[in-house]
């Protein structure tokens, strides 16, 4: 009997002038981890300096999304004993992150099906990112006792009024529409057209440029379907336009709607000192001028994770023992400025070169 050989868990190609990165883990739902991580950077240089090559184009592998994050399992197991290997995965994963944003060729990522955490990453910070009626886009960190990263810290604060914020507080998964109507992704392309643009990008020159790969996508990109979400843009930008949490909650509970209802007692659910860090790093985030000052202040927060009681309860509910029922350490009020000081505190080497 002949044996197989396991495809990597990124395949690298290169089809006609694109550089393809195949994210290939689809029992995991494409989660990355560190050797995927790795991958991606060594291909993105050899895409980068190869003349041949035009642009990149990211996909996932399966039938259930692009990338539901980072490999959060090992982070757990491994980051009370062993924390240096949950700071390194997100070291060079946002190193990663940053590189796509400062990308030389155009970085065309399809976010179909589930696109959450790390997925983002390596999607919503690219050149040009589409979206299907399959996508389910979330950023739901607070519902595991953690903060928003990859750079969302960055990102969420550019989507219009209050939008960002109401997407990181809340980790509520949305669909196309909200997602390009937050600036966290470009075009709507059904999924039954997405073979046909892979098709239109592999047979672009490797002298195509950026708008040759816009004028693809638009031959056969529509109108994404409504967004419910998006009739309550108002109320959000009204109820999340506040500096603290308490505030937010107030607003939510004063306005009173079965809409402000529901996203209360969403909010309830979630670890209270997420909420109280991850506010906290979108208003940093919304002063910032650059991604990589984000990233920073990102790292310094996920360093100091690895020793916060929320993250590894958050995780254990949600991921190892599948309960749904997180008991947080502390209530909202009980959070004090001190506890949050400490995901600002880190000693070691900068993610970027200083000047």
């Amino acid at each position: 009997m002949e044996m197989q050989t396991a495809l990597p868990e990124v395949i690298v190609e290169r089809q006609g002038a694109i550089g393809r990165l195949r994210l290939n883990r689809p029992r995991a739902l494409n989660s990355l981890n560190q050797a995927m991580i790795r991958e991606i950077d060594a291909a993105l240089s050899a895409f980068e300096r190869d003349p041949a090559i035009a642009a990149v184009l990211v996909t996932g592998e399966g039938e259930r999304g692009l990338c539901a994050g980072g490999d959060i399992r090992m982070i757990y197991e491994s980051g009370r004993e062993r924390p240096q290997e949950g700071a390194r995965f997100w070291r060079e994963e946002f190193i990663v992150n940053s590189r796509i944003s400062a990308y030389a060729k155009p970085y065309v990522a399809i976010m179909d099906g589930i696109v959450m955490g790390g997925g983002v990453g390596i999607s919503s910070h690219g050149s040009h990112r589409i979206v299907t009626e399959k996508t389910r886009f979330a950023m739901p960190e607070t519902g595991i006792g953690y903060f928003t990263d990859v750079g969302a810290t960055w990102l969420l604060p550019r989507a219009p009024g209050e939008f960002g914020t109401y997407l990181g507080l809340t980790g509520r998964d949305v669909g196309a529409a909200a997602a390009i109507y937050a600036r966290l992704a470009d075009s709507f392309v059904p999924s039954d057209n997405i073979d046909g643009l892979i098709a239109s990008l592999v047979g672009l020159p490797a002298s195509a440029t950026g708008e040759d790969v816009s004028a693809a996508i638009r031959a056969v990109a529509a109108e994404a379907p409504a967004s419910a979400l998006l009739d309550h843009v108002a109320l959000i930008d009204r109820c999340f336009a506040f500096d603290t949490v308490e505030e937010i909650l107030a607003a939510l509970d004063k306005d009173g709607s079965d809409f402000a209802r529901e996203t209360l007692a969403l909010l309830k659910t979630r670890s209270a000192i997420s909420l109280k860090l991850t506010l906290s790093l979108l208003r940093a985030g919304r002063r910032s001028t650059t991604l990589n000052e984000c990233l920073e202040r990102e790292y310094a927060g996920c360093v100091a994770m690895l020793s916060n009681p929320d993250f590894y309860e958050g995780v254990r509910a949600a991921v190892i023992d599948k309960d749904r029922n997180p008991k947080w350490s502390v209530a909202l009020h009980e959070v004090t400025p001190q506890m949050l000081a400490r995901f600002a505190r880190y000693d070691g080497a900068p993610l970027f070169a200083v000047g």
